[in-house]
């Protein structure tokens, strides 16, 4: 699965979890981009997100990201 796919993936689920429509990720955008994510919000997308890859990301990996892209990564390398 390559960058674009994942992100699409993400899109979608951004777009459910957060109840906004017009959600348009890049590798660049960032919590402060996406009004309706907050921190409550954050934990459900990543629930969202493992649920989705059936994969289990650890606290520090969620601690590290600063942006969608880094996010990708971490799905990539799992």
């Amino acid at each position: 699965m390559d960058n674009s796919e994942i992100l699409s993936k993400l899109n979608t689920i951004f777009q459910e979890e957060l109840d906004v429509d017009d959600i348009n990720l890049t590798e660049d955008t960032t919590a402060e981009d996406i009004e309706e994510w907050d921190s409550l919000s954050h934990i459900q997308l990543i629930v969202a997100v493992e649920k989705t890859f059936k994969i289990r990301f650890t606290s520090s990996e969620i601690q590290s990201w600063n942006n969608v892209g880094e996010m990708v990564e971490s799905i990539k390398k799992k």
